[in-house]
């Protein structure tokens, strides 16, 4: 007797048990629990076709309320795709949602079930049951090796452990075949994990695998298989890799090393061709374990390309530690995944026994510093050029500070790099190094460091827009959130004066057309004063997904809804800035960078610099000296004390004039420091004042303004009468 398959069996057992001794068919009865599962299976049922029924007959106010309650349920994204498949409605629906995102009213409602139907089918296709099912099919019927092709090729990188174990498994010739050719059109997806076992491979399976990544059109491929060759003593191997490397348009004076470096470069400019999972938070590392296979582990998008760059690097340097260029990629790669990685993350690629970034980066020294410096110049990348200048600070001495790299000297071209931060941080690190000759840019570190001192977290932006009633709204959020505002302008041209007039553009915000936005970007990149300053482009509804693609890949460009809320408005100012250039400038540090540079100022005073003229920052010192607190205020004091200008004593003698009791003291005493060091630079009104001061004071003021009078050298005109108490 043929036996039954086990659903049916427990089926007929279900329906027997119903029988009474009298032969008679009794109901079957559900348990409550089954019979409300039962309900609700038909509810969601009912309100999926409700809602592609309202959908077709153009009721975006019915399908919004009914689409609304199903996501309410909460499904997962396969129990959304089983709903969908049970339900008979696949091919409707499919047509439906997309038609319902074109709908204003409908629009977010019908986009957030079409990606819950389409994230379901890629996680249920990604599930290890699921693939080990589809590859079993690839050897059945026409259509089930077309359905599991197609469900191989949605898993994608997520199917490889299973691929190769039955590609590399030969009981089963057909089986074979068939996974080959899925691998070979899953194309740049299953590369990096066939690479990645190849090594531990024996020379049967490395050689059936190499043939098949020469089948894979990218050059993805090539190092790997130049480093096989190279390590492998099998001659069928070598000949696999020769017959690889040239399928796939190898050059004869390639190398392993050479193409390692060149791949990380890639990696590390996250090229499209090289993520796999576009979009997602999730990426896959890989390893090998000769007795379980391929391992994938899962890692954060963010520092998914950072942690490949370093693999490759690292394996470059191996084969080849005379490349510098390949040490300051792995040097620039370990500070982007410092940089970009999330708060307190556990990166699988980086684990908590190595060091952090900058250890690497000092012990490596300031000429490898001066060429990742010189990368971040190059990619506009802020976070990066601080750390680059930081580790060239602690290394560098003497005239390798602005040496730089042949023609190119990283540190002086980042003195007029636009960001703020960068342009101090560089100007602190020339200054700390007393340079005792000049070089080409000197001229710029010391007002560079006055205006750190005096206009640190000063932030300025420019709106660009032909609309005057918008602006003004624009202008009230900016001010709300400390930005000075220039007047309306229509091109980045027509505000040139004011862009040339401000110390840095901290942001630039476009209320314009998408040709105009585009425009105005590739201005702003082409303009030595813009080209790392945040853009935030404000685009009509029918544009902002088109901008966004177009610019994805440049983190300093922000697009979004130009109906977008005053608080939306806020929040993206706030993250562009944060991303693009480490956030505005707090309090604190603002007054960290002034002390710094006020204590470099001294210093170079102190020394007698022939190279920097701290009299070059007079102007700025003089500004701040009058609205500070007393503990700066005097350290201010002390600097403008050591500058031969005029304008240093008028202003110390004004400020010891606008303070009182041991503040008007200690400044008096400053001023006769300079007049000491410099002679008499006081007005006639200021001396005048003086002696009225040294007539009037008593005790210590008095002795103060009296040494002040002696160190001018005044006439016995001045000092007789005071002898005789007149």
């Amino acid at each position: 007797m043929r036996q039954l398959p086990l659903a049916r069996a427990v089926i007929l057992a279900s329906v027997l048990t119903a029988f009474g001794p009298l032969g008679l068919v009794a109901p079957v009865a559900l348990t409550a629990a089954a019979q409300e599962t039962r309900r609700e299976e038909l509810r969601q049922q009912e309100l999926l076709k409700d809602f592609i029924h309202y959908v077709r007959i153009d009721r975006p106010d019915l399908a919004k309320s009914v689409g609304d309650e199903l996501l309410a349920i909460g499904m997962s994204g396969p129990e959304f795709v089983d709903l969908v498949e049970s339900s008979g409605e696949v091919d409707r629906f499919t047509q439906a949602a997309p038609k319902g995102t074109r709908s204003g009213e409908l629009e977010s409602t019908a986009a957030s079930l079409l990606y819950l139907y389409e994230r379901g089918l890629l996680e249920r296709a990604r599930l290890a049951d699921e693939i080990a099912k589809n590859i079993q099919l690839l050897t059945t019927t026409a259509r089930g090796r077309i359905l599991a092709r197609e469900r191989l090729l949605t898993a994608g990188e997520y199917a490889m452990p299973q691929l190769m174990d039955a590609f590399l498994d030969r009981a089963d010739p057909a089986l074979q075949a068939e996974v080959a050719r899925v691998i070979v059109d899953l194309g740049r997806q299953s590369i990096i994990p066939m690479v990645t076992a190849l090594p531990d491979l024996d020379a049967g399976a490395q050689e059936r695998v190499v043939d098949v990544l020469g089948l894979v059109n990218y050059r993805t491929s090539i190092p790997f298989l130049l480093d096989l060759k190279s390590e492998s003593a099998n001659p069928a191997v070598k000949k696999a890799c020769d017959r690889a490397v040239a399928r796939l348009g190898g050059q004869a004076d390639e190398t392993a090393a050479s193409g390692y470096a060149e791949l990380a470069e890639a990696y590390y400019q996250e090229r499209s061709e090289l993520t796999s999972f576009p979009g997602e938070a999730i990426q896959l590392i890989w390893s090998f374990d000769p007795g379980l296979g391929l391992v994938m582990t899962g890692i954060d998008t963010s520092v998914f390309h950072e942690a490949m760059a370093m693999r490759l690097a690292e394996r470059s340097l191996q084969l080849n530690s005379a490349n510098p260029d390949a040490v300051a990629l792995w040097v620039a790669s370990n500070f982007s995944r410092q940089i970009d990685s999330p708060e307190n993350y556990d990166n699988p690629a980086y684990g908590s026994d190595r060091r952090e970034a900058m250890y690497y980066a000092v012990a490596a020294g300031a000429d490898i510093g001066q060429r990742v410096l010189a990368r971040a110049l190059d990619t506009r990348d802020t976070p990066l050029a601080r750390l680059a200048i930081a580790s060239i600070e602690r290394t560098a001495g003497g005239d390798s500070l602005w040496a730089g790299q042949g023609p190119r000297k990283p540190l002086l071209e980042a003195l007029a790099y636009p960001n703020r931060r960068v342009q101090y941080e560089a100007a602190l690190a020339l200054a700390s190094a007393q340079p005792t000759t000049g070089f080409a840019g000197s001229e710029r570190v010391v007002p560079i460091l006055g205006g750190a001192i005096r206009d640190a977290s000063s932030r300025f932006a420019v709106v660009l827009t032909r609309d005057a009633e918008e602006y003004p709204r624009v202008r009230t959020l900016l001010e709300s959130m400390g930005y000075a505002v220039a007047p309306p302008a229509p091109t980045l041209a027509h505000a040139a004066v004011a862009i040339a007039d401000a110390a840095a553009i901290d942001l630039v915000v476009a209320l314009q057309s998408a040709d105009s936005t585009r425009e105005a970007i590739e201005e702003a990149r082409g303009n030595p004063k813009l080209m790392a300053t945040p853009f935030l482009a404000l685009a009509q509804p029918q544009d902002v997904s088109d901008l966004s693609a177009e610019y994805s890949r440049d983190v300093g460009v922000f697009v979004r809804n130009a109906r977008i809320t005053d608080d939306g408005f806020n929040a993206a100012v706030s993250q562009l800035v944060e991303v693009a250039s480490g956030g505005p400038i707090s309090a604190s540090e603002a007054e960290g960078y002034a002390n710094r540079s006020i204590d470099a100022l001294r210093d170079l005073a102190v020394a007698g610099s022939v190279v920097f003229d701290v009299g070059d920052a007079t102007t700025p010192l003089a500004g701040a000296l009058g609205a500070t607190g007393s503990t700066l205020q005097l350290r201010l004091a002390d600097v403008l004390s050591r500058v031969d200008r005029p304008k240093a004593q008028i202003s110390l003698f004004d400020a010891a004039m606008a303070g009182a009791g041991a503040q008007r003291v200690a400044l008096l005493g400053k001023a006769t420091d300079s007049a000491r060091r410099y002679g008499n630079r006081l007005e006639e009104r200021q001396v005048g004042r003086l002696l009225q001061v040294a007539r009037s004071a008593s005790g210590d003021e008095a002795t103060a303004a009296a040494a002040l009078m002696g160190a001018l050298g005044l006439s016995s005109n001045d000092i007789v009468p005071l002898l005789l108490g007149e």
